[in-house]
Parts: C-alpha cells; structure tokens; sequence
C-alpha cells in the first residue's frame, strides 16, 4: 500500500469555496467527488521510483490573486520571460493560485477564439468547458487526479474554431512565489477541425520557505485535421515537488508537436501521452530534463495507437549531474486493429557524475502485427573521442564540454518556437550544469 497522502481540505470547504466562486454545479459536483475518491485511491505506481516516499503532504490552500491590468505590475521575476515594450498579443499569467493578466488580440477574439483563466471559462463558457474538462485523464485514475478535480485553481482555456489558424504563438506564464498557495492549475486546449495553434507555457518559481507540492493537468483535444504544438518549460525552485500529467487525444489527420524542458531542482514526476484515437493522425514528443544536487526524476513519453496509418516519434535526452537519478520511460503501444501505425523513439542519457544515476528504459506494446515499431536507448559518460578531438582544435576542456552537451541537447532546445524562450531554456541549460544555484537568483 502506498503511504497517504493527508488530504488538505475538507469536502465541505471545498463545496463552500466552489459555490462562493459561483462555479455551475457540475464542477461543485466533481470537486466533491474528486475529494471522496482521493480517501480511497492510492498513489501512481512508477517504474523504478518510490513517489510514496517523496514529500508530497502540502498542497497549499486555495489564495485570491489581484488581477492588474498591466503586467508591470507584478513581480519582476514573474514577467521576466516577456519584452514589456512589446507584449505579446495572447498572454495569460498565472501567479500563485489564480490568473492575475489575461489578453487576447481582438483579431482572434472575433474569429472566436477563447483565451482566458479556467474560472472565466467556467462563468462564460461553462458547457464547452463540462465537454472536455477532466475527459481525457479521469480523476478516477489515482490519488493525484482525484486531488486535482477536487483542488484545481487557476489554469488557461484556449479554444480555436474550425479552420481558425493562429499565426503567432499563444502564451502562458504560470509563477509562484507564496509558500502557502495552492498551484495546481488546469490547462485545456481543444483545437476543432482544421485549426492550428501554437502554445507554449514557462513554469517558474521564487524561492519557498516550506515544501510545497504542484499538482497540475493538461489536457489538449485534438480534432479532425488540426495541429497543435505545445511548448513547455518548467524551472521550479527544489522546495517544489513537481507532479505534471500532459495527455493530448487526436483524432482524423490531426497533429500533435510536444517540446518539453524539464529544468526543475526538485522532484518532478512528468507524464507525456499522445492518444492516437483517428485513422492518419500523429504526433511527435521531444522531451530534455538535466538533473542535479539529489533530485528525482520519473519522465514517462507515451504515444497509444488506435487509428490506423498513425505516426508516433518520441526523443528524450537527459543530462545527470551530481547525485541526481532519472527514470526515463519511452512507451509505443499499438493496439489491435491500428494497422500501418508506425512508431519509433530514443532516449539517451549523458552521464556527468559516477554518483548520478539514469536509466532509459524503450517499451514496445504490440497488438498488431502490419506495424512499424523501433526504438534505440543508450547510457553513457561524455565521448572521450569527442572530447580529445575538440582540445585538438585548442578549445578548452571546459568550453568542449559544454559544446558536446549543447550539441547533446540541441534537438529540443531548437525546436521552441519563440527565440525568447529558447534563450532562456539554453541559459537555464547552462545553470544547471554550472555552479549549483537556483536558476531564478
């Protein structure tokens, strides 16, 4: 049996909270019931990680947060990420449990867009909303999804019409810097029939005074013929114990694009899975985390093929450093009667510590046989050849490892589709690799 987490908040607060917010009352009715089912359900099973024994008793409780009407006026480190000469056209902030800044260009906003907190949605567009929230990852599943439906704050609903194609990338900032706030935010995304969007979300946090456990979800709907990329950083504080499920559900021809940059300092527990449910859709999942000081790490890719003809590629690279340990699962999973469906993936582990620990572990599940499944995986130190052949040249020892591992890390730093970002991605790169410091000072 896995160890209890201490449920921390009542099932009447949370009803009394959720009406004091005038939420519709199938969302009252679901938090409820969330919070019943987390007494009686245990903690995720992870391969090879005892999450029962990481410290996740502290889930905050639930803070107003002030709306502002110019980003300027929140922290700076929480804006950070932004050219505030410029902002971006779409751009939400969530700080601490709730979303203080929410815009929306009025271009897409008459094309019919929506971009807004999850709470808006719920006042505007609380229907929409009953047909995909908490659809794709159950809060029956385990003690985490039914803490999550019972205690989500804040998070961003992004909805595209059919054939609306957004341009300019739609981005989100989610920044913490209360010990005691909530932050478990919900993100849903649902891209009708031919649309297209591009999002991509930066996590981060100051620096906490107690241990507190981030609990989010992320749930994107992919329909006939659309494309989503989904682009996320995370860069949290080791007082944060960082708990993500991401699960995309594509349909006919749609598309599915995740880039991932796991830059936590505490340990994280990250869960990626595309649900090829349509005949021709795909989807394409490239992950990088580098691990250091005694940090765990548990990062799950995931692709599951009903459709038949669908496509599936997944690369995860991860640097260890120090003492740190990593778990990296790689799953294909073909299911009966998703003929043509081909998958492949690679993880690979460089290796910086004889201290630090990585296993890659590639997972074929086949259930049918006119499919086309591979997989590569390896562990292992610096290339001594590389290495020696970059000094040759009469660069450094220092400045040629660096380069080996950019190099090593390259496929998904350059996949991030605003340079901003990718630059801070690469500088949280270089911290963590450096001197071990908080990425935020």
């Amino acid at each position: 049996m896995s160890t209890q987490t201490i449920l921390p908040a009542d099932r009447d607060s949370v009803i009394e909270l959720s009406r004091s917010r005038q939420e519709p009352e199938w969302m009252t009715g679901l938090r409820a019931d969330g919070l019943d089912l987390a007494g009686k359900l245990e903690l995720p099973k992870l391969d090879k990680v005892r999450i029962d024994r990481w410290n996740l008793n502290f889930l905050g409780v639930h803070q107003a947060t002030r709306e502002v009407t110019d980003p300027r006026d929140l922290p700076e480190a929480a804006t950070r990420l932004l050219d505030t000469d410029a902002l971006p056209n779409n751009l939400l902030i969530h700080y601490n449990s709730g979303v203080a800044y929410s815009r929306l260009s009025p271009d897409l906003a008459s094309r019919g867009v929506i971009f807004c907190s999850m709470e808006q949605a719920l006042k505007d567009h609380g229907e929409l909303v009953r047909n995909y929230f908490m659809n794709i990852i159950k809060k029956e599943e385990n003690l985490l999804t039914a803490l999550h439906a019972g205690l989500w704050s804040g998070g961003a609903f992004l909805y595209i019409p059919r054939n609306v194609v957004i341009e300019e990338p739609v981005q989100a900032i989610f920044y913490i810097d209360d010990s005691q706030a909530r932050f478990a935010p919900h993100v849903l995304i649902v891209a009708e029939a031919n649309s297209a969007v591009t999002y991509v979300d930066t996590y981060g946090s100051g620096e906490l005074t107690n241990h507190l456990v981030k609990n989010a979800i992320t749930e994107v709907f992919v329909h006939p013929g659309a494309r989503v990329n989904f682009a996320s950083t995370l860069n949290l504080d080791k007082s944060i114990t960082d708990l993500s499920y991401r699960r995309g559900h594509v349909e006919n021809d749609g598309q599915i694009n995740w880039v991932i940059g796991e830059m936590n300092y505490g340990d994280s527990m990250s869960d990626t899975t595309s649900l090829l449910m349509g005949s021709g859709s795909s989807s394409d999942a490239k992950v990088i985390c580098v691990g250091s000081g005694e940090q765990k790490l548990s990062l799950t890719t995931r692709a599951v093929h009903f459709g038949k003809a669908t496509d599936s590629d997944m690369i995860t690279r991860a640097v260890m450093r120090d003492q740190s340990t990593a778990i990296i699962n790689g799953i294909t999973k073909i299911e009966k009667g998703a003929t043509g469906a081909n998958g492949q993936q690679t993880e690979k582990v460089l290796m910086l510590s004889p201290r630090a620990r990585g296993d890659a572990n590639p997972i074929l599940l086949i259930d049918e046989d006119d499919v086309k499944a591979g997989h590569a995986a390896s562990v292992g130190q610096v290339n001594a050849d590389q290495l020696y052949y970059l000094m040759s040249r009469g660069i450094s020892r220092e400045q040629a490892m660096k380069l080996i591992i950019y190099g090593f890390l390259a496929p998904v730093v350059s996949e991030i589709p605003i340079s901003r970002i990718q630059e801070q991605l690469q500088d949280l790169v270089e911290r963590k690799l450096g001197h071990e410091r908080r990425a935020n000072s």
